[in-house]
């Protein structure tokens, strides 16, 4: 069949406003980045433009409170240890794409209706050349299982069996505040009956303390009731200067990302839990040590008052002469702990 010359334009201008028309579908679905709530955000240089809203580094607490974390694939692995009161497994669950490693102790005997609520740990730094699975707060494990509660411990990324993150150092450690949340998503999202998927509470230990205040800024429902024992300061500054600053290597690497406080305070001001503490919604308990020599007690004091200040819940426990993991005055942390636990969940 052939077409006057007339037709023959027609056809060609069809074709070439469906061509056009198809390109401008591609590049808006392939190039134009939406997140869930349908709200624009552009990236440029590591910094997210909200249309209508702040700018933040991708690298930031603000930049969590927009992601979606999916924790998942909640595994009980080889049994560890077992007593008459629990017994202790090997876990693996997924962060993100990451495979997380740690320990998990189940108590004994008929659960809940709901499931044996869950706690989860967030141990100390410990050089990752000598980390073992579930080191770190093996006391407060026991305790606290014996008590009726399931517990949780993260080896974080970068620790034994976890996969590892080349970026985790440069991110100031963000990454562990994801895995910690997602793994109490994949508490949420597993099959294991015997869990409570509603009644949660976390206990962080020093730099584990920094990640708990930061997941109760970052999502401020994810948990019922938080300990913090003897944790670090809610200004990163602070862990900055006390610890970073010794290891020139990592220090370079951070100044050279970010700039250092004094070149961009906005990025430290928006890794630093304290800046949030508005959006606090969980009861929180705060013990330390007055002789306390790797996390001064004034940062604890300080933590406090400005969580006062915002009209949260909160109290801090003294302990004189105790230094950074209790000794003396263990069990009465622990049944304090236990019964904070027991009053504020669910």
């Amino acid at each position: 069949m052939f077409l006057t010359s007339n037709s023959q334009y027609k056809v060609y201008l069809l074709l070439a406003s469906s061509i056009v028309f198809i390109i401008g579908i591609f590049v808006y679905y392939n190039f134009i980045d939406k997140n869930d709530g349908g709200e624009d955000i552009n990236k440029e240089d590591g910094i997210v433009f909200n249309e209508g809203g702040p700018e933040f580094d991708l690298v930031s607490l603000p930049a969590l409170m927009e992601k979606e974390f999916n924790g998942r694939d909640l595994k009980l692995g080889q049994i560890q240890d077992g007593n008459s009161d629990y017994t202790r497994y090997h876990i693996t669950y997924k962060s993100g794409d990451l495979t997380i490693s740690g320990i998990m102790n189940i108590p004994k005997g008929i659960p809940p209706e709901d499931g044996w609520p869950v706690l989860f740990l967030n141990h100390g730094h410990i050089d990752t050349s000598v980390y073992t699975n579930g080191r770190g707060l093996r006391r407060e494990q026991d305790y606290l299982a014996r008590q009726g509660f399931a517990v949780l411990h993260s080896d974080y990324r970068n620790h034994t069996q976890s996969d590892k993150d080349p970026n985790t150092e440069t991110d100031v450690r963000l990454g562990y505040v994801e895995d910690v949340i997602n793994a109490v998503m994949a508490v949420k999202n597993s099959d294991i009956s015997s869990l409570s998927k509603e009644r949660f509470g976390m206990l962080g230990h020093s730099m584990g303390g920094g990640i708990s205040q930061a997941v109760m800024v970052v999502r401020p429902d994810l948990v019922d009731a938080i300990v913090l024992y003897a944790p670090v300061s809610s200004d990163v500054v602070d862990s900055y200067n006390r610890w970073t600053l010794r290891n020139s290597s990592n220090a370079e690497k951070i100044r050279s990302a970010h700039g250092s406080p004094e070149e961009n305070p906005e990025f430290w001001k928006n890794m630093s839990p304290r800046t949030f503490f508005d959006r606090v919604k969980t009861p929180i308990i705060i013990f330390h040590g007055t002789a306390d020599e790797s996390c001064d007690i004034e940062w604890s004091r300080e933590t406090r008052e400005l969580l006062l200040a915002a009209g949260k819940r909160v109290e801090l426990v003294e302990y004189p002469g105790q230094y950074h993991e209790f000794g003396a005055t263990f069990d009465d942390f622990m049944k304090r702990s236990s019964d904070f636990f027991k009053n504020n969940l669910k």
